[in-house]
């Protein structure tokens, strides 16, 4: 529920941010009367990304047995791909989204071409939901009520957020946002990296080379339940959602594991570590 909550907060935000700054360099430029085409592309955008849930939920509904596992593999590190390819992007670009977006609807109304408002409302907005449906698809194929709660949380959250954002009571800090948001879906990111790997295992993709390294599950209790650090447990099934926590890994899922929190996690930190002040420079 957690993962699921932070997923979907960020992508809903993004998209709420979006459709914000258009609508304010609207008002502020005098063409309320445009706003119309900005929610036609939202709303469009909304109903084209539940199609997408759908035929997402319908195809995997359908697999059985190896085909089964080949598909959570490949949805669990698709979805790292996209995750890993945000993060970067917003951490080197969220100074410029908005001066990005306010050239773009100028550049429309200048050239008479209004539907360019409607494109760019449309391809923010499903850019977010199809991310949202592909990280939240793999999440609720091990966890579907608690991703259905968190993502219920999430949404809620971001439209009393983005109320009070469009109010002017609230001011988000962008870099901020994304800075703190990156270290939590790098978190996200690697457990669903060791998860397609750990899939991959059992398809018999990527050997596992040592099963289990380690055991560490606590054994079933007399009456059929899980202690509450089995990863089927209380605890230890919100860790495993969270941080991709298994307590029975292969060789190869570990290794997947930890080489992306080195890799990726150092890359980001050095984005977002504050640059030296040159010397004689006071702020």
């Amino acid at each position: 529920m957690i993962a699921s909550f932070v997923i979907t907060f960020r992508e809903a935000l993004e998209a709420a941010l979006v459709i914000g700054i258009i609508a304010a360099y609207l008002a502020k430029i005098g063409r309320r009367d445009l706003n119309k085409h900005l929610y036609i592309g939202a709303g469009a955008a909304i109903l084209a990304s539940i199609g997408v849930s759908i035929l997402f939920m319908t195809v995997y509904g359908g697999l059985e047995g190896r085909a089964e596992k080949l598909f959570e593999a490949g949805a669990s590190l698709t979805a790292v791909a996209v995750l890993t390819y945000m993060i970067f992007w917003m951490a080197q670009n969220s100074q410029q989204i908005k001066g990005e977006l306010q050239e773009k609807v100028h550049l429309s109304i200048s050239r008479g071409q209004v539907f360019g408002i409607t494109l760019l409302a449309f391809v923010a907005v499903f850019r977010e939901g199809v991310e949202t449906v592909l990280f939240l698809g793999t999440l609720a194929m091990r966890s579907p009520m608690e991703t259905l709660t968190g993502f219920a949380l999430g949404v809620s959250t971001v439209l009393i957020l983005a109320v009070l954002m469009f109010r002017g009571v609230y001011r988000l800090d962008l870099r901020k946002f994304f800075k703190y948001t990156s270290a939590l879906l790098i978190v996200f990111a690697a457990g669903l990296t060791a998860y397609g790997v750990h899939e991959l295992n059992e398809a018999g993709i990527v050997p596992p080379v040592i099963d289990p390294l380690w055991d560490i599950n606590p054994p079933v209790n007399p009456d059929g339940s899980y202690p509450v650090f089995h990863e089927k447990g209380a605890v230890g099934s919100i860790l495993k959602s969270l941080i991709g926590y298994n307590g029975n890994p292969s060789l190869t899922e570990v290794l997947a594991y930890i080489a992306y929190w080195l890799i990726i996690g150092s890359y980001v930190l050095r984005i977002y570590r504050p640059k030296p002040t040159p010397a004689g420079v006071h702020e």
